[in-house]
């Protein structure tokens, strides 16, 4: 009974063995028979610009590409809209790529077959076309885009924007308008990728910048930070503010997040403000010692704002971000001139026929005086004094026309019809009335005492006020 045993488990053993071996020259021999097979053909799996030609001869493949990639149409559409159908073999593209299949299959293994049924194997063919064509069509897209874009509603980024009493960030909003360098730049690569259909509506341009964009968030800080900017200037003898919701209209940000001001705005404030206070055309507001404040006529001492340059001083100085009080960049014939007279002046007050001196805002001199009468009177203005002199002989007509010449100490110009101030010994009195029956040719007569007192005091360039 053992022995039997022993003898039919040796029979089994032979029979797995031998069924064994025949399968496994069954799997070589066909393995060995597919590997021949591909020694003329492509390996499975074998895809060239995503074409399937896995198994096919080079013949066979080749007029598989040329069918699905070169010839195959490619249509551009324009939402539902199909604005051309092409074939790439129109753009030049190559139709016999036998070489480049050739040199696919020359460097396959064909034993490697079964790897390459389960990885697959990828290539891509040299893109290969007529350049000038393919960019004329791109182009051409890229025109009828443009005007397509024009009827669309565009895309907008996120802004900082005055809303109220501050700046906000106002959320971006997507339009329709097509992104035409995507769309152009997809179309290259469609046409090459072998793709069937590109449609611009999936390449609407986006917005760059969005509500949270932290350049943006730190935009708006900065222009609340300026908005609030205290900026005055002193001009005129006033002080005039901007008001912060005018500086607020005057911010902006560019291309690069930089907060900057609207210079056309800047300029118009600027150009307003030297309208109003300019002296060459605007008398000029006075707080007079006796009177209170008196308009003085325009004279030769006067200023207009450089408007140019103070645009770009006041820009700058707005940026900053920090409070300010300005005195304007003015252009003028006097040097050093005021654009506020009051600390350093002579004030003539012809009404009260009086003659005060300030210097820094306190007073150093004063007294009567005798002015022009009534048939050559002094006239009214803001001047200066143009120049200094002593022990001159001042000349001219009477009214009758005879000619006169009155030796004079001192001789102080201000204006240029021959105006000024000086000593007058043949005067017995000043003040009062004296100036309607005993007045001057225009001329600023003064006690010759006090001339001794007042010719060291003023420099040229005083501001003198007439009124």
């Amino acid at each position: 009974m053992k022995g039997f045993r022993e003898d039919f488990f040796q029979e089994k053993t032979k029979r797995i063995i031998i069924v064994s071996l025949v399968i496994l020259l069954v799997i070589v021999s066909f393995y060995s028979f597919k590997s021949i097979h591909y020694a003329e053909r492509l390996l499975p799996k074998t895809k060239i610009n995503s074409i399937n030609v896995g198994g096919l001869t080079l013949d066979q493949a080749n007029k598989k590409i040329n069918a699905e990639l070169m010839e195959a149409p490619f249509e551009i559409h324009l939402g539902n809209t199909m604005w051309k159908q092409i074939k790439r073999s129109e753009f030049g593209w190559q139709t016999d790529n036998l070489a480049e299949l050739s040199r696919i299959k020359q460097n396959q293994k064909p034993f490697a077959w079964g790897i390459t049924s389960l990885l697959g194997n990828q290539h891509d063919l040299p893109k290969t076309y007529d350049q000038t064509k393919v960019n004329q069509l791109v182009e051409n897209l890229g025109a009828v885009l443009l005007q397509t874009n024009a009827t669309r509603v565009p895309t907008q980024n996120a802004t900082v924007e005055w809303q109220e009493d501050k700046f906000e960030i106002v959320s971006e909003k997507q339009g329709d308008t097509f992104d035409i360098e995507a769309v152009k730049k997809a179309l290259k690569e469609y046409l090459e990728e072998g793709k069937e259909l590109l449609d611009a509506e999936d390449y609407y341009a986006q917005p760059i910048l969005t509500k949270e964009d932290r350049v943006l968030k730190e935009l708006k800080d900065k222009m609340n930070q300026l908005a609030k900017v205290q900026a005055t200037y002193t001009i005129g003898g006033k002080q005039v503010t901007i008001p912060s919701s005018e500086l607020s209209s005057w911010l902006a940000t560019n291309e690069k997040a930089e907060v900057l001001l609207k210079q056309d705005k800047v300029t118009a404030f600027v150009t307003k403000l030297n309208e109003e206070y300019n002296t060459i055309e605007n008398p000029t507001p006075f707080k007079s010692t006796l009177r209170g404040t008196v308009s003085v006529p325009v004279g030769i001492y006067n200023w207009s704002i450089d408007i140019p340059a103070e645009v770009e001083a006041l820009s700058n100085q707005i940026l900053k971000g920090e409070n300010f009080n300005r005195v304007p960049i003015v252009t003028s014939e006097i040097e050093q001139v005021q654009t506020s007279i009051e600390g350093t002046y002579v004030e003539v007050d012809l009404q009260n026929q009086h003659m005060w001196y300030y210097k820094d805002g306190k007073l150093q001199f004063e007294t009567d005086i005798v002015s022009g009468k009534p048939s050559t009177p002094t006239p009214p203005g803001i001047n200066y004094v143009r120049s200094k002199s002593t022990d001159q002989v001042l000349r001219g007509l009477n009214e009758d026309g005879s000619k006169y010449a009155s030796p004079v100490r001192y001789w102080m110009p201000i204006d240029q019809t021959g105006v000024g101030i000086h000593d007058s010994d043949w005067q017995y009195a000043y003040g009062g009335d004296l100036w309607l029956y005993r007045g001057s040719h225009g001329c600023i007569n003064t006690p010759p005492a006090k001339m001794d007192e007042l010719y060291p005091m003023l420099e040229v360039g005083t501001p003198v006020l007439v009124f």
